[in-house]
């Protein structure tokens, strides 16, 4: 059975492990407190150390994340509070299950993410005269509007869109259903594309919305290639892919005041910290921007 312990007296007994039996440097010592008043201002009062759980570790990520700090100091912190949990269940006071908390991983690479502006200028290029135009403006819009990967927007169904509500009814990884929304531009394009051009298509009756001349469901290869060819076109001097317009979506929701918890299920991520890497791009757009404008000045 559990042992009851009080949240200021578990705090105490750690500090007191780390001092006696880790050994550790003062400095160190208090860095580890630091990081554990950090948790305990995250938590939702709770008294007793016995009550503490997985979801007070993943709120305190959320929490950080919120207020822009690194990926390395998250890691850092959380590396904190595991020992502090593992004490705890060394102590007898609490079952420790952190190890099957999702941590944020440290990129290799930050996503490219285009401006709002250039979003604009790749959505204008692809020529509305044609049939294959009006089809790529719509998948374009869909892409930008919904955040969706490019296997789902090129797999998308007819029975998967309900144009007159604006939602799209995904499968994504690990077939885990999830509803996102269209939009008004998006809507409207892909109206018109389903009313002008694949009404006249040879496979109009097959289940796949976006087709090529011959009625097929377009390749990833063709429509990156399109991609490509619309960004230079529009003078986008950035290496970007159909993905792009997926990280631009979640960064421009990010940085417009969107709950990380809402833009993690709109873009089908089964857990938070694969969300978290928009969080940092998100983070340092802004402070180019700042440097910008105080350059300027």
């Amino acid at each position: 059975m559990e042992k009851m312990m009080e949240m200021i007296d578990a705090f105490d007994r750690f500090n007191q492990y780390l001092i006696v039996e880790k050994g550790l440097a003062k400095n160190t010592i208090l860095n580890y407190m630091d990081d554990l008043k950090m948790f305990e201002a995250s938590l939702t009062k709770k008294k007793y150390a016995n009550e503490l759980n997985n979801e007070d570790v993943e709120t305190f990520i959320i929490s950080m994340s919120s207020k822009n700090r690194s990926i390395s100091t998250i890691l850092r912190r959380i590396s904190t509070v595991r020992l502090f949990y593992n004490f705890l269940q060394n102590e007898g006071v609490l079952v420790n299950k952190t190890g099957m908390v999702d941590l944020p991983r440290l990129p290799k690479h930050l996503p490219s993410v285009l401006t709002l502006e250039e979003v604009e200028d790749l959505l204008e290029m692809p020529n509305l005269k044609t049939a294959a135009g009006v089809r790529d403006r719509a998948m374009l819009e869909i892409m930008y509007a919904s955040g969706l990967r490019v296997s789902e927007l090129l797999m998308l169904e007819k029975n998967s869109v309900n144009i007159d509500l604006g939602i799209i009814k995904l499968k994504g990884k690990g077939a885990k259903e999830r509803i996102v929304p269209l939009g008004d531009y998006a809507k409207d394009y892909l109206n018109r594309y389903i009313l002008e051009v694949r009404s006249k298509n040879v496979g109009r009756n097959g289940k796949y919305i976006f087709l090529n001349q011959k009625g097929k469901p377009l390749s990833r290869q063709y429509f990156f290639k399109q991609v490509k060819k619309y960004a230079v076109k529009a003078g986008i001097d950035k290496n970007i892919s159909p993905h792009t317009l997926r990280h631009s979506f979640a960064t421009h929701l990010l940085e417009n005041g969107a709950e990380l918890r809402a833009v993690q299920a709109m873009l089908g991520h089964s857990n938070i910290a694969t969300t978290q890497i928009y969080l940092h791009t998100s983070g340092r757009r802004i402070l180019d921007a700042y440097d910008l404008y105080m350059n300027k000045k």
